[in-house]
């Protein structure tokens, strides 16, 4: 029924997505947290997978092979915030994600693993983010 679900919503991510990112090896984080559904808003218990710039999730840890496609990929270059959230959602551990059109919830299993989930994916977002084009820098010491 899930699965039907996502097809008709078109949940499912575009190969174009996860182009070129080994997620199956060497993570720069992987582990479960609990994910608020977009549309359906029911919590469930997803394997995500940090690596490149791009935050996929899978149904397991044994669903994440070189075969594989991801059930979702946020990819953090779009992400502008990413915090606690425990009051909003009511929960402990919760953080969101937040990008110019959505805001994704989630649950980790300790407060530590909710802070590692956070620095994991807010180095990401500073890493992966284009804030400053190379047309906008500007040369101080050159004299012109």
């Amino acid at each position: 029924m899930e699965n039907l679900w996502r097809a008709a919503t078109r949940q499912d991510p575009n190969p174009e997505d996860y182009e070129g990112v080994d997620f199956w090896t060497n993570p720069e984080r992987a582990g479960w947290l609990t994910k608020q559904g977009d549309y359906i808003k029911t919590w469930r218990r997803r394997w995500f997978v940090l690596k490149r710039g791009k935050l996929l999730w899978f149904k397991d840890p044994g669903s994440v092979t070189r075969t594989s496609a991801p059930r979702g990929v946020v990819p953090v270059d779009l992400c502008l915030t990413v915090k606690g959230a425990e009051d909003i959602v009511k929960k402990a551990f919760a953080f969101e994600l937040s990008t110019r059109d959505s805001t994704m919830y989630f649950v980790a299993d300790t407060g530590k693993d909710r802070e590692d989930w956070i620095n994991s994916i807010g180095r990401s977002i500073v890493q992966h983010s284009r804030s400053v084009t190379d047309s906008e820098v500007v040369d101080y010491d050159s004299k012109t």
